[in-house]
C-alpha cells in the first residue's frame, strides 16, 4: 500500500488568515518541490489563490461545500483522480474535527493540524463560541495568534492558553517578519523570596509553568491553597492538592492537581481544603509517564475554601 498520504489541515474561523498562511506554501518551491499537492477548499475567504502559480507548482484544487462530503470514499476518489503525494485542507472554522478524524481511511495520515487565530477577535470568539474555540486549540499541533500587538500579547499570555494543549506549539505573530513564542521563556513570578506565595489568581498560571518547566522550580518552596484529591492511582504515600480551573468556558473546566508527598496523606480526606507549603523536586513519575514536579510537603494545614473556588484566566 505504501506510505500514507500526509494531510496538512489548516484550521481557524473565517478571516483568521488561513489563505494568507497557505498561499506561500503552495506558491513557493520549498513545500511543493517534487510533490503533487491537492488543496481541498472548505470555505472561501476574501483572499484568493493565484491559479497560474498553483498550476505551475502542480497543485490541484477541489471545493468542498458540505462537511458530509468529506468521507473516506471521497478521499479515495480524490486519490485516484489527482494522485496527490500530499493534501492541504483549508478547513471551515465552524466545522467540528470529529467527522474528518472518524472518516479518515488508513492510507491517509492527518500529519499536522495548524490553527490560525486572529488575536484581536479571540476574546469575542472565546466568549460567544467557547466550545468551538476550545476544540480548535485542543485538537491542534500548532496555534498561531496573528495580527498581534503588545497589548494583545499581554492579554493572551494572561489567559495561559497553554493549559488547554500543552503539546501544541504556540506563537504570537506581529507581522510577516516578527513572531515570538507564546511562552516568553521567563518565569512568570518573582523567584527571589525564600517561599513562592501563590494567591488564588496565580495558581493556574503556576501550574502550567511548573508542569512545562519543572527545572525552574527545582528546590524552590511554594505555598498555595488547594483542594485534596486521593486515589490509589497516585504514587504511594502521596495525595494531590489543586484547583478547578476554567480557560474559555464552563465546558473546559478541569482539575489542576499537584502530587504532594508527606505524612499528611493518612490524615486528609477527599475535598478537604488545605494550605500546602512544599519543596518542588523533579522526578520520574509513572502517572506523568516521565519526569515531572513532585511537592515534598513541609507544612500542610486545613483551611477555609477561597472566596472564588474556580480558577479563571
Amino acid at each position: 500500500m505504501g506510505e500514507p498520504i500526509p494531510i496538512y489541515l489548516i484550521n481557524g474561523f473565517l478571516d483568521a488568515g488561513k489563505t494568507s498562511f497557505i498561499r506561500p506554501m503552495l506558491e513557493g518551491n520549498d513545500f511543493t518541490q517534487d510533490e503533487r499537492t491537492l488543496l481541498l477548499l472548505c470555505e472561501e475567504g476574501e483572499e484568493e489563490y493565484d491559479a497560474q502559480a498553483l498550476q505551475y507548482h502542480d497543485v490541484s484544487v477541489v471545493m468542498v461545500e458540505e462537511q458530509e462530503e468529506l468521507t473516506g470514499e471521497f478521499l479515495r476518489a480524490c486519490k485516484k483522480k489527482y494522485r496527490p503525494t500530499q493534501i492541504v485542507i483549508e478547513w471551515n472554522g465552524m466545522w467540528g474535527m470529529e467527522h474528518i478524524i472518524k472518516e479518515l481511511p488508513r492510507d491517509f495520515d492527518l500529519y499536522q493540524i495548524v490553527t490560525l487565530v486572529d488575536a484581536g477577535t479571540f476574546e469575542n470568539y472565546a466568549a460567544n463560541l467557547g466550545p468551538v474555540m476550545m476544540e480548535k486549540i485542543l485538537n491542534t499541533d500548532m496555534v498561531i495568534f496573528n495580527r498581534c500587538t503588545n497589548e494583545l500579547k499581554e492579554r493572551l499570555r494572561k489567559r495561559n492558553l497553554k493549559m488547554l494543549n500543552r503539546r501544541a506549539e504556540m506563537y504570537l505573530e506581529f507581522g510577516p517578519d516578527h513572531a515570538e513564542p507564546y511562552d516568553s521563556g521567563l518565569p512568570p513570578f518573582d523567584m527571589s523570596g525564600p517561599v513562592l506565595e501563590l494567591d488564588d489568581r496565580d495558581y493556574g498560571v503556576w501550574y502550567v509553568d511548573v508542569m512545562d518547566h519543572p527545572e525552574r522550580y527545582e528546590g524552590k518552596s511554594v505555598r498555595f491553597c488547594g483542594m485534596v484529591a486521593k486515589s490509589e492511582q497516585f504514587p504511594k504515600g502521596s495525595f494531590v492538592a489543586g484547583r478547578f480551573a476554567m480557560v474559555c468556558c464552563a465546558e473546559d473546566t478541569t482539575f489542576l492537581g499537584m502530587i504532594c508527598k508527606g505524612p499528611e496523606h493518612t490524615e486528609l480526606e477527599n475535598k478537604d481544603w488545605v494550605e500546602v507549603t512544599a519543596k518542588v523536586k523533579c522526578e520520574y513519575v509513572e502517572l506523568y509517564k516521565g519526569d515531572g514536579p513532585i511537592l515534598y510537603t513541609e507544612k500542610v494545614e486545613r483551611c477555609l475554601p477561597p472566596k472564588e473556588e474556580l480558577v479563571t484566566f
